[in-house]
């Protein structure tokens, strides 16, 4: 597995260069598995592929404060991030991950390869519902996954200092809840972990064994993506 480093300057590149890396996995004859790495600059929302902006997202609260509003290609209720949410990504071969064919497998394999990461460095983290992370009662990592043929692209979040204040400010309740939140608000629900972002990435990096860097990240295509979708109204608002 090789590994990108990387947080680009806007929302929508950042957003579109996870699926550029699943795009060019795709497109490729044989390639590498890649973990990526980057931490949002200033706070974003990020929602789900079949996700109603409206309906999920406090937007006037964020056309406010300027928190641009993102659609990826992933599905999953909406997210926000910035400074002190590191978030990730693995682009990853099903013929290589047997355990990506079905569903539930998939997230319960990259899940606890996740969590035995964490607990390395002293997190008891645990999966619960589909695709959380949680410490206690307590979720720290949303996660979602796009499939294509021959590669999965699975991402998430790691709180380690975001405020539950800003979360709830910036999402409504979902009316998609897992069994265990109990009908909790965002900022009774959600909470960071106590470690650093820097912790966080050595301890995914030695998790998934990474043993060199990307020497080459999907620049073109990314540009693409972002000019002929993300940036766009018609693509982050068209439900």
């Amino acid at each position: 597995m090789k590994l990108l480093d990387l947080t680009l300057e806007s929302a929508y590149a950042n957003v579109a260069l996870d699926e550029a890396l699943l795009e060019s996995a795709e497109q490729s004859i044989s390639g590498d598995d890649v973990l990526r790495l980057w931490e949002p600059t200033s706070p974003m929302v990020v929602i789900g592929r079949s996700s109603i902006a409206k309906e999920e997202v406090q937007l006037e609260f964020c056309r406010q404060h300027s928190i641009p509003v993102v659609r990826r290609a992933s599905g999953g209720a909406a997210i926000v991030s910035g400074p002190g949410c590191l978030m990730y990504a693995v682009v990853l071969s099903v013929a290589r991950w047997p355990q990506l064919e079905l569903l539930d497998t998939a997230h319960r394999m990259i899940l606890q390869r996740n969590a035995g990461a964490l607990q390395s460095i002293g997190i008891d983290a645990r999966l619960q519902g589909t695709s959380d992370l949680t410490v206690g009662d307590r979720k720290f990592s949303g996660n979602s996954m796009r499939r294509k043929r021959d590669w999965v692209l699975y991402h998430g979040t790691l709180l380690c200092g975001l405020s539950a204040a800003l979360i709830q400010q910036c999402l409504n309740v979902t009316p998609r809840q897992p069994d265990y939140r109990r009908g909790r608000s965002h900022d009774d629900f959600v909470a960071g972990i106590y470690a650093s972002a820097s912790d966080l990435k050595n301890a995914l990096i030695a998790g998934w064994n990474v043993r060199e860097p990307l020497p080459i990240w999907p620049a073109d295509l990314t540009k693409q993506l972002v000019s002929q979708r993300y940036s766009l109204d018609t693509w982050n608002f068209a439900r």
